[in-house]
């Protein structure tokens, strides 16, 4: 198969969001640079990008900089400039309505309430592109989502988020060599810390 393929790993810029919970996407391409020994370079078109090959496909890992609410422009504009098809993006984000330690991949749909996603979709015109969503629990108590993404995991959670972490990579991986199809089959469950 010939073709480029955009991995997005959705997340806000900046030392202070690195280990929040609303940037599990630019966590999963850290992990899946550092298992290909792909490295981050400059910014292009709005984003962090690593390009080279997984599993001898062509990729390109793009982190926004644009933060979260305006993911989609860096996206487009992304598309645009190496000529990719919608059926060749996968974006990855955190999702509040799965628990920690779940995985859902999914050949289309909906933002589910997701601002980066929304972006995304609003700039793309489009709903019709994979994605990778990773659990990452409802607030406890009254506390309000938008706070309480942006609060870190627990030592706890980052154990069992460096099992999902590993598991999610391995599922980017079946996604490029078997498509979003058998992704869906093998990697949708919801893994806990014993694994």
């Amino acid at each position: 198969m010939n073709g480029r393929y955009l991995l997005v790993g959705l997340g806000n810029p900046g030392r202070q969001f690195k280990r929040k919970r609303h940037n599990v996407g630019f966590m999963l391409l850290d992990r899946l640079a550092e298992e290909h020994g792909l490295s981050f370079g400059s910014v292009r078109r709005q984003s962090l990008t690593a390009s080279g090959r997984i599993a001898g496909e062509p990729v390109t890992l793009a982190k926004p900089q644009t933060f979260m609410n305006l993911s989609g422009h860096a996206v487009s504009q992304l598309l645009r400039y190496y000529r990719i098809p919608l059926d060749r993006l996968l974006v990855m984000f955190d999702d509040l309505d799965l628990p920690l330690g779940a995985l859902r991949f999914r050949e289309s749909g909906g933002t589910g309430g997701h601002k980066g996603m929304g972006s995304i979709v609003e700039q793309l015109g489009s709903k019709a592109f994979a994605r990778l969503r990773v659990g990452i629990d409802r607030p406890p108590g009254r506390m309000d989502p938008a706070d309480y993404v942006l609060q870190p995991f627990s030592a706890q959670e980052e154990t069992l988020l460096s099992v999902v972490l590993a598991e999610a990579a391995a599922g980017i991986l079946t996604y490029l060599t078997e498509g979003i199809t058998v992704a869906i089959s093998r990697h949708n469950r919801v893994h806990d810390s014993d694994e």
